[in-house]
């Protein structure tokens, strides 16, 4: 495929992508909607990178990436303690996480773990690639970044930010997307079961 048609293709997907993205956090939570676009968002993102050419993977081994996935974790739930006494940040943190209280855990989980697959897929290896040249780490952040606007959730924007640079960190050193696919898996797993209990449902809220 010659290097601009791949570029169309890239940035045909990345837009395509963050509608579904944007159209899916608008859906109502536990609804068919909201399943059915996050697994398209998902599978834009990954027949973008598979259509664009031949994923890279690396090379490592999965304990530390999965050393870091809990690591990065930590830092976001004392955040979460924080925010969830701060009135204005726990009602962005909530609206967020009504997706796990009202959903199927297990449903809200895998579509998680599917997206984290897929936008490893697409923005760490094709972004990366396709787009980056000599700011690859920036280019790539800076996309995912921007995809996630479309949530219009400033939580998961800032969350996107921190994590983008260190999964692309993660592809820089290993040359590959399986060290930064293993460590969004793991702190995915943490954010959807373990940060739900600390912002119930309003109605659940205790009085201010």
């Amino acid at each position: 495929m010659r290097r601009t048609t791949r570029r169309r293709l890239v940035a045909a997907t990345a837009v395509t992508g963050t509608g579904l993205l944007g159209a899916s956090l608008a859906a109502r939570p536990g609804s068919a909607r909201f399943y059915v676009l996050t697994a398209a968002t998902a599978a834009t993102w990954a027949g973008g990178a598979a259509l664009a050419g031949r994923i890279r993977w690396g090379h490592t081994t999965l304990a530390v990436p999965a050393a870091l996935g809990v690591a990065a974790f930590v830092p976001f739930y004392l955040a979460a303690l924080v925010c969830r006494r701060i009135r204005p940040l726990r009602r962005v943190l909530t609206s967020v996480l009504a997706y796990a209280h009202r959903g199927s855990t297990r449903a809200v989980l895998a579509t998680t773990l599917l997206n984290g697959v897929a936008e490893e897929l697409f923005f760490r290896d094709t972004v990366y690639v396709v787009f980056g040249g000599r700011h690859r780490l920036a280019t790539s952040t800076g996309v995912y970044a921007a995809a996630t606007t479309a949530t219009r959730n400033p939580a998961l924007v800032a969350a996107s930010v921190v994590m983008g640079v260190l999964f692309g960190l993660q592809r820089q050193v290993t040359g590959g997307v399986r060290a930064s696919m293993v460590t969004h898996l793991v702190w995915s797993t943490l954010m959807v079961t373990l940060l739900p209990p600390l912002f119930p449902p309003p109605a659940e809220s205790p009085a201010d």
